[in-house]
């Protein structure tokens, strides 16, 4: 027979997801940041991760819905549901991807092309 847990409706339950398949469930409320959390996971590391335990809180990172969370954002932020449970990954990462990584290599790419003045003579 399986106990079915009970959220509490002010609450939102994180399950997370490490990159070993292992899952846990916490927790949080809506200003709760994605900093805090990693704190509360890093403070109180299930004994059954050891294996993918990190040496501080600071290199945790959530990722959701494809994204890497910065350490401000709140649940609230995310408008995640109250009472449910929502999916996310954990990951050991040092630094975030820059988001706007791509726009900068297009932009270095057409920033010599951008003019005509080398093909557009009239004589």
């Amino acid at each position: 027979m399986t106990s079915i847990r009970t959220i509490p409706s002010d609450k939102i339950n994180l399950r997370l997801i490490l990159v070993s398949g292992k899952t846990k469930e916490f927790l949080f409320s809506a200003n709760n940041s994605a900093g805090e959390i990693a704190q509360y996971v890093f403070d109180n590391w299930p004994e059954d991760w050891t294996d993918e335990a990190v040496s501080k809180a600071e290199i945790l990172r959530l990722i959701y819905q494809g994204r890497f969370l910065h350490s401000n954002v709140t649940l609230g932020a995310l408008a995640l549901p109250f009472g449910k449970t929502t999916v996310m990954h954990l990951v050991p990462r040092e630094t975030l991807p820059e988001p706007n990584s791509q726009d900068q290599r297009q932009k270095s790419k057409g920033g010599s092309s951008s003019c005509c003045s080398t093909s557009c003579s009239i004589l």
